[in-house]
């Protein structure tokens, strides 16, 4: 199988990448600058592909995971780059993929369970509705309506949650207090973290690929999200530490600014799709998710 994948050089690119050349897949990354030197990795950018787009024909599959990071102030023109980023890589894929002569069979599209809004009562499936209620929210919505524009290939939005890994995402800089003993809740703790471990997560874009049956809205979730207070306390338990120590809310608006919804704010998301689709999760309980990532 041919895939190219554009935004690959991050986190989540870079282990999906690992997993799909131990599938033996064919992979093409697209970048402004590809930092990537496997050798059974081709990089070409955006700028080659446009002059010559013959470099994408034949593909079978594209995986879209490009687009400013979220993890910085949001200040009025980092959120202007954040969106704009997104937007601009999506109606570029749709400009290529027009001069194919051949599209390829399945396109998979990041997204985010940001989509649905925050609240620490509702429950949300890829049957909820869309709901703005920050700037995230509205990141992703503008996001997947620009996805629109791709056709002609079956198409999967992936909304992902909280991705678990010690080398890159959220979770090693919420591990960093109780590897120094002071650990604690985080804002209410009763808000809510949807989670996956990084293993799922880049098995499941593998699923997507391979599953002609899956298209539409997906969430990359485990069926067992937790309270962020409940979190906490899992990270005390698998490293051992004690969880005393409140961070309160205004200390981390003080910090983040508005960012700071994404911890101060959560939704429980589940993976209807995929728990209608039987599929199997390696990770379910987010205590084994962690003490396998300790392990390593």
């Amino acid at each position: 199988m041919k895939i190219a994948i554009s935004g690959g050089s991050g986190f989540i690119g870079t282990h999906l990448i690992n997993y799909l050349l131990t599938k033996q897949y064919e992979v093409l990354l697209i970048s402004r600058s590809p930092k990537i030197t496997q050798e059974k990795v081709v990089c070409v950018t955006w700028a080659e592909l446009d002059q010559d787009s013959s470099r994408i024909e034949k593909l079978d599959a594209w995986i879209n995971l490009a687009g400013e990071s979220i993890n910085q102030r949001w200040t009025k023109s980092a959120k202007s780059r954040i969106i704009e980023s997104r937007i601009t890589i999506i109606h570029h894929i749709a400009k290529l993929m027009e001069k194919l002569e051949v599209k390829p069979r399945v396109i998979i599209h990041s997204s985010a369970i940001g989509i649905y809004g925050t609240s620490d009562t509702k429950t949300f499936t890829e049957e909820s509705k869309s709901k703005s209620t920050d700037f995230l929210s509205e990141v992703v919505r503008e996001w997947e309506k620009a996805a629109e524009q791709l056709k002609g290939a079956r198409v999967v939005r992936l909304r992902t949650g909280l991705v678990l890994s010690l080398d890159g995402g959220a979770l090693p800089t919420m591990v960093m207090p109780y590897r120094f003993g002071i650990g604690g809740r985080v804002g209410k703790g009763t808000q809510w973290v949807s989670w996956i471990h990084i293993t799922d997560m880049v098995r499941l874009f593998d699923y997507c690929l391979t599953s002609d049956h899956i298209s539409g809205a997906v969430n990359a979730v485990s069926p067992h999200p937790v309270t962020m207070e409940q979190f906490g306390k899992t990270i005390a338990r698998v490293w051992h530490r004690p969880h005393l120590f409140p961070v309160p809310s205004f200390v981390l608006k003080l910090m983040f600014g508005e960012m700071s919804v994404l911890v101060l704010e959560g939704q429980r998301v589940l993976p209807q799709v995929l728990l209608e689709h039987d599929y199997v999760f390696q990770f379910k309980e987010l205590e084994p998710a962690l003490q396998e990532l300790h392990k390593e």
